[in-house]
């Protein structure tokens, strides 16, 4: 289970974000929803533990976070947690099975990296270079390399974002399936994916505060 409790975020900017309390329950799947800088990957950063709060606490398994140093946060991250970003952050000359098995220098087991492959439709690419694949073969990849830690947390950023919405269905229906059991929580501003998901979480109602002058990006 995870608990955001009194979470706020101030940037340099002087932009500040204030969260509702929110729980993710385990072995469930949501789809944070809402529009450009409504503060959704901003929020998936905190849980991760890539970035810390302002203020208030991120508790996972009764675990407070904001109590664990940054070292002891990112091996929390590294052990427990898959994050597919947004841009997918592959090595574009490394091969698919490479890609995945670069994970072994973190500490990683990579050894069900070819059934995942399976699952996901690309066995027969698993040799390819990375910059030979299409936008949805490249998530499907994303997504493998999130997974072969088996992880009991499963983030995604607009895991559709680069992709037509044929395409980024397919891709939204295949991570639900392979991340069954697992505390999955996908950042999306597509809601014709909602039905993939068992909640739905309306960001904009989520979290007060000044949020369209973000620099860096989308938050």
């Amino acid at each position: 289970m995870i608990e955001i409790k009194g979470v706020t975020k101030r940037f340099l900017n002087e932009t500040e974000i204030e969260y509702k309390d929110i729980t993710f329950e385990t072995g469930k799947s949501y789809m944070l929803l809402g529009a450009s800088g409504c503060g959704k990957s901003t929020l998936l950063n905190i849980i991760a533990g890539i970035i810390s709060p302002t203020s208030g606490s991120v508790i996972i398994d009764g675990v407070n976070m904001q109590e664990k140093s940054q070292k002891q946060r990112d091996k929390f991250r590294i052990e427990k947690i898959g994050y597919i970003f947004q841009d997918f952050k592959l090595i574009n000359e490394m091969t698919v099975l490479d890609n995945i098995n670069i994970l072994n220098l973190e500490g990683v087991n990579t050894q069900n990296a070819p059934e995942l492959l399976n699952e996901l439709g690309l066995s027969d690419k698993k040799n390819s270079r990375i910059k030979h694949l299409s936008g949805g073969q490249k998530q499907r990849v994303a997504i493998a390399r999130a997974l072969v830690k088996k992880p009991d947390i499963v983030l995604a950023d607009e895991p559709t974002g680069n992709l037509n919405f044929a395409i980024g269905e397919l891709v939204i229906n295949e991570l639900v399936k392979v991340a069954k059991g697992k505390t999955l929580i996908a950042v999306t501003h597509d809601e014709r994916l909602a039905k993939y998901f068992d909640v739905v979480i309306d960001m904009n109602e989520m979290t007060d505060g000044k949020r369209d002058t973000f620099s860096g990006g989308e938050a």
